[in-house]
């Protein structure tokens, strides 16, 4: 026997800020390689990436109705999650039997509040074979709440009583797990900057060792590194490349570089394979040295994404992120020499901060000098220490969640006040992006126009206010 299942990015999130701003549309791999697993245990799934596909929530629901699923389930990140309740809402009232599970970072931890909005079973953490096994149930049982207490990584409610079973323990060899279902993602329609460049996101890891406070990757994935072997990857990237005709990957690990013996095998299978591929990863500037940066760029790597996040050593040390500055500089160096495109991220308004402390990473982005700098605003998503953080020291003002993209400011800090982060965000786009040096490498590598473009939607709401006259 085999269940017909759903799974859905919600409809109406291309509306939101996160997808304006950045123009970005970008494959729900984790939905893929669950409807990967699922496909392989025999059920027939169905993946609906409603933004990327321009689908609104009346279309959303007529495909829910003639494809008629056993199981609908949807993703959610926390700027998501209104939407992902829309969803379900107007499902329940098409069918109010049909089973809805939901995943994603900001549900694993707010299960409660996502079964207080009509969420039958919440997959808490990483998905794959906890959906199998609940989609297993399901099919022989239904809802029945002794056999759901049976599976690890869930949370539902039993009466009027939250169940949250154990843990599951994460997947420790990724080989096991099939290639994301690609086929069941509309390829052609990925873009960046919304231009229609044709991409492959790949993910070669899963896990963090480092537990930044801000960040909820070591929360969701877990503490434990866990690498794919190389030849699962490039035999991924092979097939992606011969299928969807394009050489450009784009890794999605946070941390690519951390193994060293995982990046040099895997740069060898793609000279023995002759993989002309252009790719960009994610790095740290102590975990990557000039010798593999210099690999990376002769096998295709074009750009590397660095997490600095701060201008102030304090911070850097009170958030646990383990690096120095000198290592940035020396690593920022290294990448101007040897002539590799390289992003620095920076976030400010950290509760603890001044309003100078601000200005130093600013500075300190600008002294780095990468080829391009994001800047984001602090934000304590669920989960993370930074939240309780926030949360224990009422500093949360905006808990509108679609208004928590790191492009908007939601808490004030002990020392600054919401709106000055928010400012402040804006002034270092501007700072960062006016510079004269930098428009004119632009021009010169042809990259001028696209990157306005996106300075501009940054800056939309600073431009305003100026237009305004509400400045100060």
């Amino acid at each position: 026997m085999s269940v017909k299942v759903l799974l859905a990015v919600p409809p109406g999130i291309d509306k939101l800020e996160l997808y304006k701003v950045l123009g970005l549309k970008a494959p729900p791999l984790g939905l893929a390689w669950i409807a990967a697993v699922l496909e392989r245990a025999g059920h027939k799934v169905r993946i609906i990436d409603s933004p990327t596909e321009g689908i609104d929530l009346k279309t959303f629901i007529n495909e829910v109705k003639s494809w008629q699923p056993d199981i609908v389930g949807l993703t959610a990140i926390t700027p998501t999650v209104y939407k992902a309740y829309d969803a379900v809402k107007a499902i329940r009232e098409y069918d109010n039997d049909i089973p809805i599970m939901m995943g994603g970072p900001h549900v694993t931890f707010m299960y409660e509040e996502a079964l207080n909005n009509g969420v039958d079973v919440v997959v808490r953490g990483e998905g794959e074979y906890t959906t199998l096994e609940l989609v297993n149930a399901i099919e022989g049982h239904g809802l029945d709440p002794m056999h759901l207490r049976a599976i690890r990584g869930l949370a539902f409610k039993d009466g009027d009583q939250v169940i949250r079973t154990p843990d599951r323990p994460p997947v420790r060899n990724l080989d096991e797990l099939p290639p994301p279902a690609r086929h069941l993602l509309p390829m052609d329609k990925y873009t960046i900057f919304g231009k229609p460049i044709r991409i492959v996101h790949v993910m070669a890891s899963r896990g963090c060792p480092y537990g930044c406070s801000f960040c909820s990757t070591s929360y969701f994935w877990g503490r434990m590194v866990r690498y794919r072997s190389a030849k699962a990857v490039a035999d991924e990237i092979e097939d992606a490349m011969n299928t969807y005709k394009t050489n450009i990957i784009v890794f999605t690990d946070d941390e690519f570089t951390l193994g060293k013996r995982f990046v040099y095998d895997f740069l060898k299978e793609l000279r023995e394979r002759k993989l002309d591929i252009n790719f960009s990863c994610g790095s740290r500037v102590d975990t990557i040295d000039k010798e593999m940066m210099t690999a990376l760029k002769s096998h295709g790597c074009t750009a590397l994404y660095f997490g600095v996040e701060s201008g102030s050593q304090e911070t850097i040390n009170k958030i646990g992120k383990r690096i120095t500055l000198e290592q940035a500089v020396k690593v920022f160096q290294w990448a101007k020499e040897i002539g590799i495109d390289h992003v620095g991220s920076f976030v400010i308004g950290f509760p603890w901060e001044s309003i100078n402390d601000m200005k130093n990473t600013i500075k300190f982005a600008m002294k780095l000098n990468p080829t391009y700098a994001q800047f984001t605003v602090a934000t304590p998503y669920p989960g993370t220490p930074l939240y309780q953080q926030a949360l224990n020291d009422n500093l949360i003002e905006d808990w509108n969640w679609e208004h928590w993209t790191t492009l908007r400011a939601v808490m004030k800090g002990y020392r600054f006040t919401k709106e000055q982060a928010q400012k402040m965000l804006q002034w270092a786009y501007v700072k960062y992006y006016s510079r004269l040096g930098f428009l004119i490498h632009e021009l010169i590598h042809g990259r001028l126009g696209t990157v306005l473009t996106a300075i501009k939607n940054s800056l939309v709401p600073w431009f305003t206010e100026r237009l305004l006259g509400r400045s100060e």
